[in-house]
């Protein structure tokens, strides 16, 4: 029994174990599959509060890698994250333990169901979630997978018990290629991941064999705006292709668009007819991208379009999308996982609207040295949109060092940024800085996030004087 071919049934009542178990993307594998009936068991390297939610729901739990922790296991699961020094995959090794990737597993889960896998260097989180709020709102109880936290349901992911499966297809090592999804979305694509992909064009043909797996009788869903996506879809042999976006040539196409502090709306043509309005309650152009993705699968999908809108009306987003943390004297604290420059160019267009008249005020803690080396002039011409910017050092991710590369690579291109490594010192600065009517946004992929409750308490502290 090869892996690939490897289903749903083959796992029920077996002993699977899960290196890295923490991550936003193996934690919600794990909640899957103890609801499909497997006994699942899983390590990490620190206890967190995503191990105390999986504890609850009968997963074994271990704090720490040992060779000890896969006894009994009938398969073991590893995020390409981890080290193939790891004891539990040298151990797995050594019993001849059938061995998965993260994406393998996610297929297994998947190959039962209606699967749409959603792909694209920017928007993936956000898009899968709007669809599956969507599907949510039209009584279909939609499978998913997300590698954020829906802000609805307080999951990244949940064992539906309707016929369809959505999930994030994260394309950084490749691995999306496992899916062999029914339907697809592709957002746009970009070089990024460069640890992975040298260049655009690796990018690119990763995408195009991402495409290749969709079922022969199924879709793809692509945004028209998106040059790369458009130069994918046409080279795709599928009788199903839907485009969207503002392109008048797009099958979905959004118009009358009207951009408001903290959200927006639009018409929306079908096929050149009205089809209603999509009323957003994020913030963002790019948020009207997204939502239009999701609409356009969800008709793929055979669901009723004013059914699907209505449901995206209600979407209020996932963690660590332009989330809202707190205030102090009107000054707002939003986080934001964004860590290329495009990613820190639209969010800092969305922070501009959502402060009226106040300033934005940033801290980026970039993330991969490699990236920061292949991005840097560009980090800084992003950055330079904010008011003022602090840059974190490098959140190395696993990464080994580049001589040369840090932080202050980027302030030197910029002229409203400092390079401040210091966390403490980083919280006292903002805090001093702002004023009643500014943002601050705490930026990155690492944890930088761990410092927007640090600024609010700082803000409290501030103004309790």
């Amino acid at each position: 029994m090869t892996i690939r071919k490897l289903h749903v049934k083959d796992i029920r009542g077996k002993h699977v174990h899960l290196v890295g178990i923490g991550g936003s993307g193996m934690s919600g594998i794990a909640r899957i599959m103890a609801s499909e009936g497997v006994n699942v068991s899983g390590s990490d390297s620190k206890d967190s509060s995503v191990l105390s939610g999986l504890r609850a729901l009968g997963v074994k739990t271990i704090v720490g890698h040992s060779s000890e922790n896969i006894l009994g296991a009938d398969f073991l699961v590893y995020s390409t994250a981890i080290s193939r020094s790891n004891p539990e995959i040298i151990e797995a090794e050594r019993l001849a333990i059938p061995r998965l990737s993260r994406a393998q597993a996610l297929a297994i889960l998947m190959s039962e169901s209606t699967s749409v896998a959603v792909a694209g260097t920017h928007g993936k989180t956000t898009t899968t979630s709007m669809l599956t709020v969507a599907l949510q709102s039209a009584g279909e109880d939609p499978s998913f997978a997300i590698g954020g936290v829906l802000k609805a349901s307080g999951s990244n992911a949940h064992k539906g018990s309707g016929s369809i499966f959505i999930a994030e297809a994260d394309e950084s090592d490749g691995s999306f290629i496992e899916y062999h999804p029914y339907g697809a979305i592709i957002t746009n694509i970009e070089h990024d991941h460069v640890d992975f992909f040298e260049t655009p064009t690796e990018v690119a043909q990763a995408f195009a064999e991402f495409a290749s797996t969709i079922s022969s009788d199924g879709f793809l869903v692509y945004c028209r705006d998106d040059t790369g996506a458009t130069t994918l879809a046409a080279e795709v042999p599928l009788s199903r292709k839907l485009s969207y976006g503002t392109d008048s040539q797009a099958d979905l196409r959004i118009d009358q668009v009207e951009l408001l502090p903290s959200g927006s709306q639009s018409r929306v043509l079908w096929q050149g007819l009205s089809a209603g309005k999509l009323n957003l309650q994020v913030p963002g152009f790019h948020n009207v991208l997204n939502a239009a993705g999701a609409l356009t699968a969800g008709l793929a999908l055979g669901v009723d379009t004013s059914e699907l809108l209505a449901g995206l009306s209600t979407f209020r987003g996932t963690s660590r999308r332009f989330e809202f943390k707190g205030q102090v004297e009107g000054i707002r604290v939003i986080d934001d996982y964004g860590h290329h420059p495009t990613e820190i160019r639209v969010t800092l267009d969305t922070a501009k609207r959502y402060a009226t008249d106040g300033r934005v005020l940033v801290v980026f803690q970039p993330h991969r040295y490699s990236r920061t080396r292949a991005f840097t002039s560009a980090f800084a011409t992003a950055l330079d949109k904010a008011d003022q910017s602090w840059v974190l050092e490098i959140y190395g991710a696993g990464e080994a060092t580049i001589p040369g590369v840090s932080g202050s690579s980027i302030t030197k291109f910029m002229t409203h940024g400092k390079f401040e490594p210091n966390f403490l010192s980083v919280v006292t600065e903002v805090a001093e800085t702002a004023q009643p009517g500014d943002v601050i946004l705490t930026l990155g992929a690492g944890d930088v996030s761990s410092l927007a409750p640090l600024i609010l308490d700082s803000l409290s502290k501030k103004y309790a004087k």
